[in-house]
């Protein structure tokens, strides 16, 4: 059954924007109000939002030898996790908007494929023979703008792997080629502790046997 969707961006007042914080990353302070389910309007309300834009970011996968290719970095996310703040995780990188607004960027398809492809080299020095699409979400509504698309890149793994990352831009970045039946019996074990890579591998697991057949009929 469809659920109607009853408000839009219209239904939204917003009253002032300021800036709260400025650095790697910007927070704002956005004082407004917005329409109610019941009717009328809420009260103003006071609302922070961490402005992150918009993200990529693919699962590398060679279906003719059955491996995935996964990257490890420092995360200071996870900085009180208690496995340590190092993240196996997809390969992933912020879309440079430019002069671009969000709505422009999220409708620029090429951009965002320009932007995993860039990634893909830069992170795991791979070149993908096809890129499949896989879902768009936002990683946290509730605090964040930040929007991921996510990819499955098809490319040969048997050389893969290594070092790499921009070190002008503070990154070590470790590519390690793993056999898919291994990551997959462990996706759960808490090895793959992020949201963009448990749907990405979640993804790979449904799709891996159409993806083994795309090869042998090629």
């Amino acid at each position: 059954m469809n659920i109607e969707q009853t408000f839009s961006a219209k239904d939204v007042e917003i009253l002032q924007t300021d800036v709260a914080f400025k650095g790697f990353f910007s927070i704002e302070k956005i004082r407004l109000r917005h329409r109610l389910f019941a009717g009328g309007w809420s009260d103003p309300i006071v609302r922070e939002l961490f402005v992150r834009g918009t993200a990529v970011a693919a699962v590398i996968y060679d279906p003719e030898h059955d491996l995935i290719g996964l990257v490890e970095q420092f995360r200071i996310g996870l900085l009180n996790d208690p496995a340590g703040p190092w993240c196996r995780e997809v390969v992933a990188g912020m879309v440079e908007v430019g002069d671009s607004n969000d709505e422009q960027v999220l409708a620029n398809v090429t951009l965002l494929k320009d932007t995993v492809l860039r990634e893909l080299q830069e992170e795991a020095d791979v070149i993908p023979s096809k890129l499949h699409t896989i879902c768009d979400y936002y990683t946290s509504p509730g605090g964040t703008s930040e929007s991921l698309h996510l990819y499955c890149a098809i490319a040969d793994l048997r050389h893969a792997g290594g070092i790499y990352g921009l070190p002008e831009e503070g990154e070590d970045i470790r590519m390690s080629v793993l056999p898919a039946d291994d990551v997959f019996q462990n996706i759960y074990s808490g090895q793959y502790n992020n949201a963009a890579t448990l749907i990405c591998l979640q993804w790979l697991m449904m799709n891996q046997e159409r993806l083994k057949s795309d090869i042998s009929t090629e």
